[in-house]
């Protein structure tokens, strides 16, 4: 089962408990406001730090713009190794801000680390998403108990039930209010080193589950950039929307006993799989390039996209002003050439399609990754891009969807084992000059629901790194799309081991009962939602 719960679950719970409503919307409620938390912000003093010196060490000089250094992370191992090793080396700061931090082997395994961190002296500021902590109220609770540790959730629902469906059926009375999530993902390492990108934290984000997991895609960075992060982190830190845990989840047991109780939570889970020498792009672990000093990086200007954390008070058209979506959209469509599109959930509606069109009138060239239905966790996501998918081959983008088994085949982003693959990663190519890549999804939700993040890095040589992970011509990570002769039907091609074309004229897989639910359901949740 995949990290967050899939939409279509989300809303057969809330369509078929109508008549228990106005029943359960008074069972559940927030305690009342209190006094603003105090406000605290980004430690600023870390040039003598390791993480600083090493953060400037080799940095260019006399740049009239400023440059921060980036690596790519696309294989789970070496973004997992990332994230673990700057919580080891940090000296005074880690703030970190997620979506999802699961309770299991690599969340317990990552908090673990946090508290270890604050072991030493460290400030750890952790902000998580309240909307999947359901039944993780006692390991955040827990760690909060030890010093240098505080932990705040972000837009609290109403009810602490044990499960998301028993959440959100006892919070429905606030469900206006509580649809809005901050989506996301940041660590940030002594104010010199960041992560971000797509990765909750949770198995399937790093090749943990035997199920299912995620191709997705992280960077590294350092520099002036990390500043902007701290900043962007701050503004939601000490927003009205978040709330120190304390307040909604009382620590019941004494402060020595709770931290034991954490520490026997921690301990139940499994130690990370070693690593390979090398990752898909030649570069050995971060851990080990911060130990030997020698960090592997490009240097190039870039621009953060950061959401206004009132962003989820605001209804779609004000949200969507000045937000990450427009700002990223805005990058797009300056595009000269070419644009290349990975996004799990790839809604385009009529502002996306137009944009796409004038694009490749004027002579563009646009691709899409995305996922395929036997490979997305979100069907009704799906459901909504399938409505557009036809009409975007007719203008000319093309379409490639991530199949569940082959992408694994390739080996290029990690070991999947018996698993299947799913696409994650938020990224765009903009005429192999710049570089997005963050926690936006191309739909609805990013756009106007849900906060998010992004980074435009204007550098060639990144692109080239990226080039590089998905070259080859016959790569096959899953099915070319086109339309079928007379114009009317999609067909899905995939390579053969004798180098042709296996073409299927229907959907692969066997979906007729989620085609089904997804076709019955669409109508009644909406593009809004999605």
């Amino acid at each position: 089962m995949a990290a967050a719960l899939s939409r279509l679950r989300r809303f057969v719970v809330l369509m078929s408990s109508g008549l228990a409503i106005a029943w359960l919307a008074g069972c559940a409620s927030l305690p009342p406001p209190q006094a603003h938390p105090v406000l605290t912000n980004a430690i600023t003093d870390v040039a003598d730090t390791d993480l600083g010196r090493l953060a400037a060490k080799d940095a260019p000089q006399g740049s009239t713009v400023p440059l921060s250094g980036f690596r790519l992370l696309p294989e789970a191992a070496f973004a997992f190794d990332a994230r673990i090793s700057l919580a080891r080396h940090a000296e005074k700061s880690l703030d970190v801000q997620y979506y999802l931090i699961s309770n299991d082997d690599v969340g317990l395994l990552f908090l673990k680390e946090l508290r270890e961190a604050a072991a030493r002296g460290v400030r750890v500021r952790l902000l998580v998403d309240d909307l999947y902590t359901a039944g993780e109220d006692e390991v955040f609770s827990t760690l909060s108990a030890f010093p240098n540790i505080e932990v705040r959730l972000f837009n609290p629902l109403p009810s602490r039930a044990g499960s998301l469906p028993a959440r959100l059926l006892f919070s429905l009375g606030d469900f206006r209010r509580i649809n809005h999530r901050m989506h996301n993902k940041l660590l940030v390492a002594d104010n010199s080193f960041a992560v971000s990108g797509g990765r909750n934290i949770a198995n399937e984000y790093f090749m943990r589950s035997t199920a299912a997991n995620f191709i997705d895609m992280d960077v590294l960075s350092s520099g002036p950039i990390v500043r902007r992060m701290s900043e962007g982190f701050d503004r939601y830190w000490n927003s009205d929307h978040a709330w120190p845990i304390e307040r909604i989840v009382p620590q019941r047991l004494p402060l020595e006993e709770a931290q034991r109780r954490f520490d026997v939570l921690a301990r139940a889970a499994v130690p990370d799989v070693p690593m390979q020498q090398r990752d898909v792009l030649g570069k050995s672990p971060v851990g080990e390039q911060l130990t030997t000093g020698r960090i592997d990086r490009y240097w190039a200007p870039a621009t953060l996209f950061v959401d206004d954390p009132d962003k989820i008070t605001r209804k779609p058209e004000a949200a969507y002003g000045g937000s990450v979506t427009e700002g990223a959209l805005g990058v797009i469509q300056a595009a000269k050439h070419e644009v290349k599109i990975g996004s799990p959930y790839f809604i385009p509606g009529p502002r996306g399609m137009a944009m796409m069109k004038t694009a490749i009138e004027q002579g563009g060239r646009i691709t899409v990754v995305t996922n395929s239905l036997g490979a997305t966790d979100e069907p009704l996501a799906y459901a909504g891009y399938e409505r557009y998918r036809a009409d975007m081959l007719k203008i000319g983008v093309t379409i490639y969807e991530i199949a569940p088994t082959l992408s694994g085949r390739s080996g290029r982003f990690g070991d999947f084992g018996k698993s299947i693959s799913r696409l994650h990663a938020k990224l765009a190519i903009i005429d192999d000059e710049r570089f997005f890549v963050g926690s936006m999804n191309l739909d609805h939700r990013s756009a106007a629901v849900n906060t998010e993040m992004g980074l435009v890095i204007d550098s060639p040589l990144l692109v080239k790194d990226y080039d590089k992970l998905m070259g080859g011509e016959r790569v096959n990570l899953g099915y070319r799309l086109r339309l079928a002769p007379g114009g009317r039907r999609v067909q899905w091609l995939e390579y053969d081991d004798a180098g042709g074309d296996i073409v299927h004229e229907d959907e692969p897989g066997e979906f007729l009962w989620l085609r089904f639910k997804n076709w019955l359901l669409l109508p009644i949740v909406g593009e809004e939602l999605l």
